[in-house]
C-alpha cells in the first residue's frame, strides 16, 4: 500500500474536558482585556469605540455559534485549514492555512515581549526580550510534556485572570461616572460627526484585539474527549465571558479619570485603579502582579495553538514533514512547538532593527496578526456556506443557529473589518500579500509533498 493511501493516524491524546476547553477558548484571548484595546480610544474616543467594540463584538458572536458548527463537523487539529480544504480543495486550504499560522505565529512575540515589559516594572535590570526568550521556552517546554498539564495550568492562570478584571471592576466602581466616561468621547469631541467615521474604523483592530484567537480553541479538537459535544459548550460559554469581560473592563477604566490619558499606554488597568485608591493602595499591587496570568494564559495558549495548526500543515504536506512528528512519549508536535518558538524569538530581537511606518516590528506584528485572522474568518464563514451546499449528509452536532443569517453577519462583518484595517496600515497589508505570494509558490512547488501524505478522510470531500 502506498504512503498515499494509509488513512492518517490519529496520534494526538484524547484528554481535554469540557472545562479545560473553556480554559483554552477564554485564555487564549484573555490578555486582550489587559492591554492594546485602549489604543482605540486615541482615534475613536470612548463612545466611538465603544461603537467599534459593539460591532466587533457582533462579528465574533456570530462567528463562533457558526464556526462551532464545522468544528463539531470536522474535529481536526488543523481547525480553519480543515475546514477550507473539504470545502474549496487544496488551494482554498492553503489560504486559512496560511492566515491562520500568521495569526497563531506572530501574536507570540507583542504577548511575550509585553510580558518581558511587565517583569521589568519590577526588576528593572531585567532586559525585557531575555525574559521574553524565558517565556518561549518555559511555555514550550510546558506544552511538550503533554497536553493535559498544559491545559491544567491553562485553566489555573485564566481563572485567576478572570477573577482580577472582576476584581478591577468592583474596586474602581467607587470612583467610576457616567459624565468621565463620555466625556469628549466622539473621537476627542463632545459631538458625533461625519468625521468620527474615520476614528471608529481606525480603532477597529484594537476592539479585534478583545476576541483575537478564540477560534484557536479549535485546534485542540483532536485533543478533546467528545469534541461534538465539549466544544459547543466550551466555544460558547467562552465567547459571552469574553464579550462580558471586554465591555466591563473598557466601561470601567473609562469612567474614573481622564481616559486620553490611558489611551496611549500598556498597562491601562493599573493605571486607571491609581486614579481611584492611589499608587500606595494593596489592590495596585496585586492587580500588577496577578494581571501578568492574563499575559501568560494568552501566551500559552497561542503557542498551544500554532504548535497544532502547524502540526496538521505538516501532516497534511503543506510544511515540511518534520513538523508532523510527535513526541513518542508526550504524543505532543514537539518539532513544530520549537519551530514556532525560533520565528518568534527572531522576531522579539529583530525589533530594533526592523521598522514598519515608522514603527517597531512588534508594534505591527499585532496588526499582521489581525489581518492573518480577519483571512481566516471570512475563509472560515465561506467554507460553511460551501460544505452546507456541497455535503448536505455531513453529521452537524450543532448547526449554526438562524443560518444563514449568522454565518452572512459574521463574513459581512469580517469585509467591513479587513478593508478598515487595509486602509489604514496600507504598507503592511502589501507586506502581508507579499509573503502569501512567496509562501503560494512554496505551495506550488511542493505538490508532490502533499501526494505522498497519509489519506485524511476529514479533509476529504464527500466527491473525492
Amino acid at each position: 500500500m502506498s504512503s498515499a493511501s494509509k488513512q492518517v493516524a490519529r496520534e494526538l491524546k484524547p484528554v481535554l474536558g469540557t472545562f479545560s476547553l473553556w480554559g483554552i477558548a477564554v485564555g487564549l484571548v484573555i490578555s486582550g482585556e489587559y492591554f492594546g484595546w485602549s489604543y482605540g480610544w486615541a482615534s475613536a474616543g470612548t463612545l466611538g469605540f465603544l461603537v467599534a467594540t459593539l460591532f466587533v463584538a457582533l462579528m465574533y458572536t456570530t462567528f463562533i455559534f457558526s464556526f462551532t458548527e464545522l468544528s463539531t463537523s470536522i474535529p481536526h487539529a488543523g481547525g480553519p485549514f480543515a475546514y477550507a480544504r473539504r470545502a474549496f480543495g487544496p488551494t482554498g486550504g492553503f489560504i486559512a492555512g496560511f492566515a491562520t499560522l500568521v495569526e497563531f505565529v506572530f501574536a507570540p512575540p507583542a504577548i511575550s515581549l509585553a510580558i518581558g515589559a511587565y517583569l521589568n516594572v519590577q526588576y528593572p535590570s531585567l532586559d525585557p526580550k531575555w525574559a521574553a526568550v524565558g517565556a518561549y521556552v518555559i511555555f514550550i517546554a510546558l506544552n511538550a510534556v503533554g497536553v493535559g498539564i498544559a491545559a491544567a495550568f491553562e485553566l489555573f492562570v485564566t481563572i485567576l485572570a478572570v477573577i482580577e478584571l472582576l476584581v478591577f471592576a468592583g474596586v474602581v466602581a467607587p470612583g467610576w461616572s457616567l459624565a468621565s466616561f463620555t466625556a469628549n468621547g466622539w473621537a476627542g469631541s463632545s459631538d458625533f460627526s461625519m468625521g468620527t467615521w474615520a476614528g471608529i474604523f481606525a480603532s477597529i483592530p484594537f476592539a479585534i484585539w478583545f476576541f483575537l484567537a478564540i477560534e484557536g480553541a479549535a485546534m485542540a479538537a483532536e485533543e478533546a474527549k467528545d469534541p461534538k459535544r465539549t466544544i459547543p459548550i466550551a466555544y460558547i460559554t467562552g465567547i459571552l465571558t469574553l464579550v462580558a469581560l471586554a465591555f466591563l473592563v473598557m466601561v470601567m477604566a473609562g469612567g474614573v479619570g481622564d481616559w486620553s490619558k490611558l489611551s496611549n499606554i500598556n498597562d491601562p488597568l493599573p493605571q486607571a485603579m491609581k486614579m481611584v485608591v492611589g499608587e500606595s493602595s494593596g489592590w495596585l499591587h496585586m492587580l500588577v502582579w496577578i494581571g501578568l496570568f492574563g499575559l501568560v494564559a494568552s501566551f500559552h495558549g497561542i503557542v498551544l495553538g500554532y504548535s497544532r495548526q502547524m502540526f496538521a500543515l505538516a501532516r497534511a504536506g503543506y510544511l515540511p514533514a518534520m513538523f508532523a512528528k510527535v513526541h513518542p512519549r508526550f504524543r505532543t508536535p514537539v518539532n513544530a512547538l520549537v519551530g514556532g518558538g525560533i520565528v518568534g524569538i527572531a522576531a522579539v530581537f529583530s525589533d530594533q532593527w526592523v521598522t514598519i511606518g515608522g514603527m517597531p516590528l512588534t508594534a505591527n506584528i499585532v496588526t499582521m496578526a489581525v489581518l492573518g485572522a480577519l483571512v481566516m474568518y471570512i475563509m472560515s464563514m465561506a467554507s460553511l456556506f460551501k460544505l452546507r451546499a456541497t455535503e448536505p449528509k455531513l453529521d452537524r452536532p450543532f448547526r449554526a443557529p438562524l443560518y444563514p443569517l449568522f454565518p452572512a453577519i459574521a463574513i459581512g462583518c469580517g469585509v467591513v473589518c479587513l478593508a478598515a484595517v487595509v486602509v489604514f496600515n496600507q504598507l503592511l497589508s502589501l507586506i502581508f500579500l507579499g509573503f502569501m505570494a512567496v509562501c503560494y509558490l512554496y505551495f506550488r512547488l511542493t505538490a508532490a509533498q502533499r501526494d505522498a501524505a497519509p489519506h485524511d478522510a476529514m479533509l476529504a470531500a464527500a466527491a473525492e
